[in-house]
């Protein structure tokens, strides 16, 4: 196990250190300088924010620089915000992107299994189809298109609930949705074939032979088998809402790190975008060493293959 662990985070620290090197690579080639979206400005004054800055240093120089203050946990100061560290941007907005993504997250997976088992249980039958059809929908229509129809019927037309900004949980309601449906319908889809394979089984014929109520055949056989595969989606899921949380903060006006990261590449903002992408990259790294993990300890043999490599 401890070889195990090992190996996965030497590749965790490898995927970090190369996207930080792409991250800083592709700032410097970006279009326009971080002062372009300000008022013209004199070249003496942008003589005097390259010195503050670093920017008039050698790239290599500003590159060694930007590791050494990552491995000490400095993101930078800020272009385009007061000059506050990177840092402290993204603490004071984490909080908001977080509670998204939970929510978003806790709402995907329970609805998609209860919406997948029903449609297990009622395999080839109009309950099935309508499911599957739904998950089909909900996994194509991009999120930021269910955003602003949510925002028109419910929130516009109806007055149901806010149709943007951030306050009490009623405003959290129509992101977490708009951001949730992809999960969800991925989850149904996931749990439905895995339900469906199951209940085809020996076993589950055994179970009938038993007398087993129907009930305990499905939630202590059926279901507890499908959701152990399930861990694998933590990932995919993890990508989905990172990069839609981006769009969707937008759209409701949510104070989260997605709104950040928009803006800051609007203004050139080089260090809080190189900031927010390492911030993502580390969260995704995380959970997939997590998952890694937890299914290494649930199948021992996805562990010794790891350790055979």
């Amino acid at each position: 196990m401890k070889k195990y662990l090992a190996k996965r985070v030497f590749y965790m620290a490898l995927t970090l250190f190369l996207v930080a090197t792409i991250t800083f690579f592709l700032m410097k080639l970006m279009p326009g300088t971080p002062y372009s979206n300000q008022e013209k400005m004199t070249p003496e004054q942008i003589h005097i924010m390259n010195q503050q800055y670093g920017l008039d240093k050698p790239v290599w120089m500003q590159y060694l620089m930007y590791l050494g203050g990552m491995l000490h946990g400095d993101m930078g100061t800020s272009f385009q915000f007061s000059n506050q560290p990177v840092s402290y941007l993204i603490a004071t907005r984490i909080g908001a992107s977080a509670q998204l993504g939970i929510q978003a997250m806790i709402f995907g997976v329970f609805f998609g299994i209860i919406f997948g088992s029903i449609a297990a249980i009622n395999r080839n039958t109009w309950v099935d189809t309508l499911v599957t059809v739904l998950s089909i929908i909900g996994k194509s229509v991009p999120n930021f298109v269910l955003a602003v129809l949510l925002q028109y019927y419910i929130a516009l037309k109806l007055g149901i609930l806010p149709i943007a900004d951030w306050g009490g949980f009623s405003y959290t309601i129509l992101p977490t949705i708009a951001l949730g449906v992809g999960p969800l319908a991925e989850t149904a889809r996931f749990i439905r074939t895995g339900m469906v394979d199951v209940l085809n089984s020996d076993y589950i014929e055994l179970a009938r032979a038993k007398g087993l109520s129907k009930f305990q055949i499905v939630y202590h056989h059926a279901l507890r088998n499908s959701l152990i595969p399930l861990i694998t989606l933590i990932g995919p899921y993890t990508v989905s809402l990172m990069t839609g949380s981006m769009v969707i903060e937008n759209i409701f006006s949510i104070p989260g790190i997605g709104e950040q990261f928009v803006k800051s590449i609007t203004t050139n903002d080089y260090p809080t975008i190189m900031g927010v992408t390492m911030l993502f990259s580390a969260g995704l790294v995380a959970v997939i060493l997590l998952t890694d993990i937890i299914y290494g300890i649930i199948d021992p043999r996805i562990r010794l293959a790891g350790n055979e490599d």
